[in-house]
């Protein structure tokens, strides 16, 4: 996420490869972005691989649920029963909530406690831009899996019919996984969750 300043948030970097980070660190410097903050809308591992890089890139700490710093804890521990051994994020952590705004020198966002992919699962809400960051809660036509420890499936439902589909139906959904959606297109057309 950018600004017209070129101020930017780094969310969610995925970056176990060397040539992924080389790839996000390419195009920062490509557009002479300025990295402000580091964000996890939750701490499952393709969303807290580069972290670690990322702090040490570019001096960023880490702002995060703090319901999923024990699954930060636990990130590489279960990497390894994945064969995916990685060095995880140690440095100093800021704990977001509903309460607070995140402020970052582009316009400011909501947070949003977005529970039942994960158990501290934030969004990140921009009303004027009409743009929401859902991390894995929900996608096109679909939702975040459950079957992860910390997921509840009946929290993740009652998460999108009363958090997102209050959202204007316009709202841009950028998910962490596949094609950016509407809250209206879900409404309409997610099987899991009708409006």
């Amino acid at each position: 996420m950018t600004d017209d300043q070129k101020n930017c948030l780094i969310i969610d970097p995925g970056c176990y490869f060397d040539a992924e980070r080389e790839e996000l660190a390419g195009y920062i410097d490509k557009h002479a972005l300025q990295p402000k903050m580091l964000l996890n809308t939750h701490c499952h591992l393709d969303h807290v691989f580069g972290n670690k890089f990322i702090h040490e890139t570019y001096g960023l700490d880490l702002h995060l649920h703090r319901l999923e710093e024990r699954v930060l804890e636990l990130s590489p521990s279960i990497a390894l029963m994945w064969n995916l051994p990685f060095d995880n994020y140690c440095g100093p952590l800021h704990f977001l909530n509903h309460t607070s705004e995140l402020k970052w020198g582009g316009p400011a966002f909501e947070i949003l406690e977005t529970p039942g992919h994960s158990p501290g699962s934030i969004s990140f809400y921009q009303p004027e831009a009409g743009m929401l960051i859902a991390g894995d809660v929900l996608f096109r036509e679909s939702v975040g899996r459950t079957d992860l420890p910390g997921g509840n499936a009946d929290q993740l439902l009652k998460t999108i019919s009363t958090v997102f589909y209050a959202l204007p139906d316009a709202t841009h959904v950028y998910s962490g996984h596949g094609m950016p959606t509407t809250i209206g297109h879900e409404k309409l057309h997610n099987p899991f969750v009708k409006g």
